[in-house]
């Protein structure tokens, strides 16, 4: 007697209904609604990361548009509660009218050539024609090209249906003709209760932190979660224990993580080693130790701000109540500071020859930088140690009575941090304390701006104001401008940092979507040109280029401006008759 074939976990319990997807809920009442009105589509593209089931759903919608009772009777429907004539072929992918393709392994015309040669015929036993093309991404262009047109205008007994991780990749062209369903992640504790329905009909016995893990684990995916229960199954021999789960996965102990995290927030280096250490003899990846790691700054930060976040079915006890503990604790600079250098130190292990020792040096990064204050708190500190010394009084006797050597200066420190800093800024301690900061320059105008520009001699800045920006909005503290054509990248990051240095407040200056004012030089011109128009129109002006053809009138200025030239405003004034207007050529 042959034994069964054992089958994996992701195909036993593979849905066969609508009711069957988790997660889906939003795509799945659009279908109901669609197929209840009579609406139908005549191509769908199905979006997701892998495993959520985008051609699991495919099939389950070949199955309603072909579902068919034995008495004949059926129609589109998306209530598949009793198994129709075509369903189980279907499901099976084995029957004759839904046709499935790979496109990762038919990327080519010739491939698609083949499939719109078959669109013309009607189906052989079902109501529709159904071609399912899963990875549709991995198409070439010339193939894209090749279905517009039957896509655009099918048969009546033709339904395409696509299947892509990577929508982006797919044309426009071919977007447009298809009704687009993005299949989410499902969330951590529908899965878990979803894993744990499978083990109660397995008749498996499974921690349910173990379930948690495998959830979290999975990233929203469902095969690979039901993958890992497989696998955690066979490595438990029936039993299913989270510790177990970790060892297999590679991955430290939740609470194991949570000391980690407490010991290099509190800049307990040797804590930090030791709890890292242990972990690795565990088994757990030193990545995969800074990745969880990360992730608990990321839970913390949450909380932080959103305290809601502890509710999640999906967290421990043991999580919920210290994440609120170190969300009390902990600021939002150190929580961004460690994030970030956690972020670099999972790469610089990924690609270290030795990625626990690596990981070691980062956990003494972080430890030693957990409680570093920023510039100006590490001045107010020295400042403020030096500015009250300690109470003058009889020396006390050392152990050899002697005096004592003098105690150090400054508030004790959980952290080596402010110690470090400590070091590295004497000249900050040193400052005078009578120190005054520069007085802060307001600036009333653009115009402002730019004659500030002229006094610190910045020509290279002066010319930028003046020909590359159009003002938009412009008030104390904030500068909205549109650029020219000509105008570098960087132009406003580059007036900002000017701003900040000559008048000692920090400016907000953007490039706005707006139409700006014409640019100071753009104006000047035009105004050149106004004065120029109009002292062109003047009789004894055109009296004057009347007599001498070919003269042209170079400039045009106003009086007070030569006014330091007296004997050419005499010439002037002998040589030309008398002008109404206060300008002078």
């Amino acid at each position: 007697m042959t034994a069964t074939p054992y089958r994996v976990l992701a195909r036993k319990y593979r849905p066969q209904r609508f009711e069957d997807l988790i997660g889906q809920e939003p795509m799945v009442r659009t279908l109901r609604n669609s197929f209840t009105s009579g609406r139908i589509a005549q191509a769908w593209i199905l979006t997701g990361v892998r495993g959520v089931g985008k051609t699991t759903t495919a099939r389950i919608l070949a199955r309603a548009l072909n579902y068919e009772r034995a008495d004949g009777s059926g129609a589109p429907t998306t209530d598949l509660s009793e198994l129709g004539v075509h369903c189980e072929a279907i499901m099976e992918s084995r029957h004759v009218d839904v046709i499935e393709m790979d496109a990762a392994s038919h990327t080519g015309v010739a491939d698609v050539r083949s499939i719109l040669e078959t669109v013309h015929y009607a189906p052989v036993m079902a109501r529709y024609k159904v071609f399912i093309i899963d990875e549709v991404h991995m198409l070439s262009t010339s193939a894209f090209n090749a279905f517009l047109k039957t896509l655009e205008e099918p048969p009546p007994h033709v339904k395409f249906v696509f299947a892509t991780t990577e929508l982006r990749k797919v044309p426009v062209t071919v977007l447009s003709r298809c009704q687009s369903f993005s299949l989410r992640r499902v969330a951590a504790d529908e899965m878990t209760a979803h894993l744990s329905r499978i083990a109660a009909a397995e008749e498996v016995s499974v921690e349910d932190e173990a379930l948690a893990v495998i959830a979290r684990a999975s990233e929203g995916s469902v095969r690979d979660a039901l993958s890992l229960l497989d696998q955690a199954i066979a490595h438990g021999e029936g039993r299913v224990e989270a510790q177990a789960v970790r060892g297999m996965l590679g991955l430290a102990d939740r609470s194991g993580i949570l000391d980690l995290f407490d010991a290099v927030m509190r800049g307990d280096a040797g804590g930090a080693l030791a709890g890292f250490r242990s972990a690795h003899e565990a088994g757990a990846d030193p990545a995969s130790v800074l990745a969880d790691l990360a992730e608990a700054v990321h839970l913390v930060t949450r909380i932080k701000l959103a305290p809601k976040a502890a509710d999640d079915p999906a967290l421990t006890e043991g999580e919920r109540v210290r994440g609120r503990e170190f969300a009390e604790k902990l600021s939002m600079r150190a929580l961004s500071r460690a994030w970030q250098m956690l972020l670099k130190g999972v790469s610089e292990v990924q690609v270290a020859p030795k990625p626990a020792q690596a990981a070691d040096m980062v956990l003494v990064r972080l430890a030693y930088a957990s409680d570093l204050p920023t510039p100006d708190e590490m001045l107010r500190k020295l400042d403020g140690a030096e500015a009250s010394p300690p109470p003058r009084g009889p020396a006390p006797s050392g152990p050899s009575g002697g005096p004592r050597p003098a105690e150090p200066m400054g508030p004790a420190r959980s952290s080596p941090a402010l110690a470090a800093a400590r070091d590295y800024a004497p000249e900050a301690a040193q400052a005078p304390p009578h120190a005054q900061a520069e007085p802060t320059i307001r600036l009333q105008r653009f115009e402002d701006l730019v004659a500030l520009a002229n006094r610190n001699r910045d020509i290279q800045m002066r010319y930028a104001l003046e020909r590359q920006m159009r003002v938009v909005r412009f008030e104390d503290g904030r500068l909205e401008f549109e650029p020219t054509a000509d105008a570098p990248t960087d132009l406003a990051n580059a007036v900002a940092r000017k701003l900040k240095d000559w008048t000692n407040q920090r400016w907000m200056v953007s490039v706005a979507a707006g139409e700006g004012a014409p640019t100071l030089h753009e104006m000047q011109e035009a105004q050149a040109a106004a004065r120029l128009a109009g002292i062109s129109a003047h009789p004894s002006v055109r009296a004057i280029l009347d007599r001498a053809p070919g003269a042209v009138i170079v400039d045009v200025r106003h009086r007070t401006a030569d006014a330091a030239q007296p004997e050419l405003d005499a010439a002037a004034s002998d040589a030309l008759p008398p002008v109404d207007d206060d300008e002078d050529l």
